[in-house]
């Protein structure tokens, strides 16, 4: 900082740092937790509600959280509130509509599915209720109208016999039926990886959140949850249906070592276009199956490989080394999560060239991709999570700490 008179050379720089104090739960009742849903905009916790929303059905119902959020802190009819809770006075009620419209609105958008409890929408009709009496024409209450429909609509299909939302229709429909080696040999691979991509983000785009907790997906083997998760239950049954292709085709019966090499081959490619796609699970799943054991004894079939595609699979293997808990996928998933287009590094110079044209193609066209994460390491690191950590600490409070890692 600089007095009146003083004068600062121009190369000189000054920097100010500001300390600001974030007020964060770690643990609380079920009153208090959705209590502080109301308080967090203005506690600086920008992420307490959307890790709640989350998170909060491995220790509460929807009902259950939507009844203390409307009936007892979001009823803007009452003057006033018991001792200890949200002071509800005339000059704190444009406040508190404005948190309430807040959490239904993101509640709407992040966590739809919370709410298709068919046949009545009970939990939705009661958002939709309160939003006509309490902030009628809100943007919250058109998206609660606007999802209504469409479950209705829904519902109205599937007693009709469309089911268009049928989460394994994908698999079902998705596994390649190959009778012989020869008809393997006629798909391009720059197609079968464009739709395995197209069909693994089909349905990673329908897992729910809460569905990969490791609360409810440790649970997933008992007899009496054969139908828990059925959005991540669709993604497995996709990566195990590929996996299942790549050793069919390689292991067919007629086949002798230099056409299972044609094959062995093919698949290497089409894992390396699933690369260029940034589809990380169809990539996982072919490079599984190849490094299975039926497939991996195969010593003379691989020493018809060429030298190149041989260090292609070499490179593509790496990505999931298991060294360090597979730091190599979880640093190129950080690096390219968000970027427009994968970054490859090959020491095969013709695979660089052909790469490089690859991407280019799709830079011109305007193409830019999303990534298809590999889900089970996602999986894995949250069932340890909920291993290492209690649900409830000393008290009986909810463990949020915990929802937040």
């Amino acid at each position: 900082l600089q007095a009146e008179g003083d004068q600062l050379s121009p190369e000189h720089t000054v920097s100010q740092y500001e300390t600001c104090k974030i007020r964060t739960i770690k643990a609380g009742t079920l009153e208090k937790l959705v209590e502080n849903l109301l308080t967090a905009f203005g506690d600086n916790d920008s992420t307490y509600v959307s890790i709640f929303l989350s998170t909060y059905r491995a220790f509460a119902s929807t009902k259950q959280v939507l009844d203390l959020l409307l009936d007892r802190y979001g009823n803007l009819e009452i003057s006033g509130c018991g001792e200890g809770e949200i002071q509800n006075s005339s000059e704190s009620r444009p406040e508190l509509r404005t948190a309430v419209a807040s959490i239904l609105r993101a509640w709407l958008d992040q966590c739809s599915e919370d709410f298709h409890e068919t046949p009545d929408y009970m939990c939705l009709q009661k958002v939709l209720d309160y939003l006509k009496k309490n902030i009628p024409g809100s943007d919250p209450e058109r998206r609660a109208q606007n999802l209504l429909e469409q479950l209705q609509t829904q519902e109205v299909e599937l007693d009709s016999g469309l089911d268009t939302t049928f989460l394994g229709q994908l698999c079902e429909e998705g596994e390649l039926a190959i009778s012989t080696a020869e008809e393997f040999s006629f798909f391009e691979e720059v197609l079968v990886a464009e739709q395995l991509t197209y069909m693994d983000a089909e349905l990673f785009k329908k897992v729910v959140p809460y569905h990969c907790l490791g609360s409810i997906w440790s649970q997933r083997d008992k007899e009496e949850n054969k139908h828990l998760a059925p959005t991540v239950r669709a993604t497995i049954s996709q990566f195990n249906a590929v996996t299942k292709c790549v050793v069919v085709t390689v292991l067919k019966k007629e086949c002798k070592a230099q056409q299972r090499s044609k094959i062995l081959e093919k698949w290497i490619n089409i894992a390396h276009e699933c690369r260029i796609l940034k589809n990380f699970s169809s990539l996982r799943a072919i490079i599984s199956a190849l490094q299975s054991n039926p497939i991996y004894r195969l010593k003379k079939t691989w020493m018809c490989l060429p030298k190149d595609t041989m260090l292609i699979f070499e490179e593509l293997s790496d990505i999931f080394s298991e060294h360090d808990n597979y730091l190599t996928s979880r640093e190129l998933l950080m690096k390219e999560g968000t970027s427009k287009f994968a970054n490859l590094d090959s020491s095969v110079k013709e695979n660089q060239k052909r790469t490089q044209r690859q991407l280019q193609t799709q830079k011109d066209m305007g193409v830019m991709q999303g990534t298809v994460p590999y889900l089970g390491t996602f999986l894995t690191d949250l069932i340890m999570l909920h291993t290492a950590h209690q649900d409830y600490i000393e008290g009986g409070l909810i463990n949020f700490e915990k929802r937040r890692k």
